[in-house]
């Protein structure tokens, strides 16, 4: 008999659905043989072949060596909530996938540099192309893909999944990029903020496992924070909550591109940052965060002062938020985050001075614990959570 027929649609629709009937099979009968799951579904052996090699990839089932009427068989058995997951991190200059377990580990990934804030149709587009070369390295079909969870920089409404007007990359705002992805994936997909995301990695996994309340601070092209509330991620009434990047620290400073002056972002937005670097443009001066932060850790005396004021307005900005909020601890990631104790120390020396005395008692200071990979493993860990909620 020949695979399931279905009526029109895709092959990754026709190929989940032979899919779901292996599982199906396993799940009633437990360890089946292949020969025996293509009896009970009715596929072609070499259907169960490819469906049981996706699943082992993935690490849904595993296969033994048996044997059956006198001969050699492979016998599979259905480990977990079978199907992998895949995380997709928008940056403002590059493009990262990663797949994923049912339980959301990193299988593999992929990181392109691409100029993502141009365009979000492009970027959409890349992505997806990044997403299919990620599984195809990796032997996985499409099929077997249960969620994908999108990391934005910006507040991502509850509603509608539009990227706000105030995202670091001002071409996106409006756009919706889980439903252009999941189109063009055939797969459900979640749009989230990173800097939620990277909170999510870290309370979980990191700096704030055993935390009930903590801030996760995001420097990057812009300012971000997770805000987590109880052990679970605060996104506010429509999805803005945690933009501190927008926390005005002088009415008289530099206009942000939020229309306001003074913002907390044009002390540590990465662009901003840039541009106070002396001699800018010249060789060897730094064009990158990364290369700033190098170059403080070289010693360099113009970039080490740019990160410690920087570090000072941050600490001034945190104070707010922990007279307002009263966390346990405070997450340091993103990009400048990388400057260590050259952005630390002032940061914490400003947050004594701008924050009660019993607060600052009460919170913890900390680098993230992830680094770089924080908000992919959130991206990944909530994707699998959006699958398992589904089954």
């Amino acid at each position: 008999m020949s695979d399931v027929q279905t009526t029109p649609g895709s092959q990754a629709a026709l190929r989940r659905a032979n899919r779901e009937r292996v599982i199906a099979a396993l799940r009633e009968s437990g360890s089946l043989t292949q020969a025996e799951i293509a009896r009970a579904t009715g596929l072609s052996a070499a259907s169960v072949s490819n469906i049981v090699r996706d699943l082992r990839a993935v690490g849904a089932v595993s296969v033994r060596q048996t044997h059956s009427n006198g001969r050699r068989a492979r016998a599979v058995t259905l480990r977990r909530s079978p199907g992998a997951v895949v995380g997709v991190d928008f940056g403002h200059d590059r493009i990262t996938a990663a797949l994923g377990d049912a339980e959301g580990a990193v299988l593999a990934r992929e990181t392109i540099a691409y100029d993502v804030a141009a365009d979000p149709g492009r970027g959409v587009r890349r992505a997806v192309w990044l997403v299919e070369t990620v599984l195809a390295a990796a032997r996985v079909d499409l099929s077997s893909v249960r969620a994908v969870c999108a990391a934005v920089p910006g507040p991502v409404d509850l509603d509608t999944g539009e990227v706000g007007a105030i995202t670091c990359m001002p071409a996106w705002a409006g756009a919706r990029p889980a439903a252009d992805l999941s189109d063009r994936l055939g797969v459900p997909v979640a749009a989230e903020n990173d800097a939620n995301l990277a909170a999510r990695a870290e309370l979980a996994e990191g700096a704030g496992r055993g935390l009930r309340h903590l801030v996760y601070v995001r420097l990057a092209e812009g300012v971000g924070a997770g805000m987590v509330v109880d052990g679970r991620v605060f996104p506010g009434a429509g999805g803005t909550a945690g933009e501190i990047g927008h926390l005005g620290l002088d009415e008289r400073g530099q206009v942000c591109r939020c229309g306001n002056r003074g913002c907390l972002e044009t002390h540590v937005g990465a662009r901003y940052l840039l541009e106070m670097v002396p001699a800018q443009g010249a060789a060897g001066t730094p064009g990158s965060v990364a290369e700033l932060v190098e170059a403080a850790g070289a010693g360099d005396p113009g970039a080490r002062r740019v990160v410690a004021e920087a570090g000072t307005a941050l600490g001034r900005a945190l104070a707010m938020l922990v007279n307002a909020f009263n966390p346990e601890a405070l997450v340091i990631g993103g990009d400048l985050a990388e400057a260590g104790e050259d952005l630390m120390e002032p940061m914490r020396r400003s947050l004594e001075l701008g924050a009660l005395g019993s607060a600052v008692q009460r919170v913890k200071v900390a680098r993230g614990a992830l680094g770089a990979d924080a908000v992919l493993r959130g991206a990944l860990a909530t994707a699998a959570a959006s699958a398992d909620s589904s089954v």
